[in-house]
């Protein structure tokens, strides 16, 4: 899969949630994982993160959205039930993505969804737990960006294989050859 991704959350206040959430990100292949405005009591790996993500991929935890220091490129993704939020199957998940979910009792602030770049809502008819949310997330950008074999029409699983890599030529940036070529 091309691209990067880190998945976070606003306001965090329960350990199992954070833990799970950290343990998912860790499976998907996250980049990084981040916290904002967490309880100060969870601000460390809790025993339900079994794979011990953070000695495998980065933690960043952030006072408040203004303290927030997001790779250069990178589009924040806010994941919030509200009216004008994009369905997730329907989201054209960025190559450079965070993805930030809101707290366990509460939304995304107007501080975060002002500066989300897109705002997604997962279609379920209430909301689900955090580190639900954030599998489910994470499930659909792995199946979006990543090189699997159509879906059939009918049941059962491709017909056809996984498509195979094929690499370009040369990448030509303002008149100069790419170096080694």
């Amino acid at each position: 899969m091309r691209g990067y991704f880190a998945v976070g959350a606003e306001g965090l206040s329960k350990r199992m949630n954070l833990g799970t959430l950290m343990r998912s990100a860790h499976a998907f292949g996250a980049n990084f994982f981040f916290t904002v405005d967490a309880d100060q009591k969870i601000r460390k790996a809790p025993p339900s993160d079994t794979s011990k993500s953070p000695g495998h991929l980065p933690v960043f935890t952030w006072d408040s959205v203004d303290t927030m220091e997001l790779p250069r490129g990178c589009q924040l993704v806010g994941i919030e039930l509200t009216d004008d939020a994009i369905d997730l199957p329907s989201f054209g998940h960025p190559l450079q993505a965070a993805y930030v979910l809101g707290p366990e009792r509460g939304s995304l602030s107007p501080q975060m969804l002002e500066r989300c770049n897109h705002i997604v809502k997962i279609p379920t008819r209430f909301c689900v737990n955090v580190a639900m949310a954030g599998a489910i997330v994470m499930y659909d950008r792995h199946r979006a960006l990543g090189r699997y074999a159509e879906r059939p029409v009918t049941a059962g699983g491709p017909k056809t294989d996984r498509p195979k890599h094929v690499s370009g030529g040369p990448v030509m940036r303002k008149g100069r050859k790419v170096p080694g070529t």
